[in-house]
């Protein structure tokens, strides 16, 4: 019965899982890209990521998460029409915002 559930686990859940963070990814530089964030830094991000943790943490197909790597090619495939997005909006230079005054 151990191995049912173990099984279970690997081969239902944990797909499951990855691919509800992968929506959560999809959604989320999409928004990004609505507030007027560059979506283009989320790979920057998820690089930097994958070279600070080198090494570390299980296989993909063991984990919750998709891999640094999967993410990023995800991202990147996501990329043109989170861009799209990105450049109907209007970016406010930070020179043209009013200053913020000390309490």
């Amino acid at each position: 019965m151990a191995a049912l559930g173990v099984g279970a686990q690997v081969g239902v859940l944990l797909p499951f899982s990855r691919k509800h963070e992968s929506e959560a990814d999809y959604v989320g530089i999409l928004l990004a890209a609505d507030a007027g964030y560059d979506p283009r830094e989320s790979v920057a991000l998820w690089e930097r990521m994958a070279q600070l943790s080198s090494g570390g943490g299980p296989d993909e197909f063991l984990s919750t998460h998709p891999s640094h790597g999967t993410r990023i090619d995800q991202l990147k495939t996501w990329m043109p029409e989170a861009m799209a997005i990105y450049q109907t909006k209007s970016a406010v230079p930070a020179a043209a915002l009013p200053a913020m005054g000390g309490r």
